[in-house]
């Protein structure tokens, strides 16, 4: 089975860390292409040892990644 989810890549001061919000798993990379194939392979094995209990509890439902405009200052 497939499904598709959100990877959330954040520059920080040595590398890149990756967070998939659905199911809070993360990972890192020297890169933004290495953080989201860790990421990949970091939900692949949570799908792969987590029980169906775990994954039903953590698996969050639709989310979307959009620009807010606000006023400061």
């Amino acid at each position: 089975m497939k499904m598709t989810l959100t990877g959330i890549i954040e520059k920080e001061e040595n590398g890149y860390v990756a967070l998939c919000p659905e199911v809070d798993v993360a990972s890192q990379g020297d890169t933004v292409d290495q953080a989201r194939k860790n990421l990949t392979e970091a939900l692949e094995l949570f799908f792969e040892c987590a029980s169906e209990e775990e994954i039903k509890e953590r698996l969050r439902g639709e989310m979307y990644i959009t620009p807010i405009e606000v006023a400061y200052g």
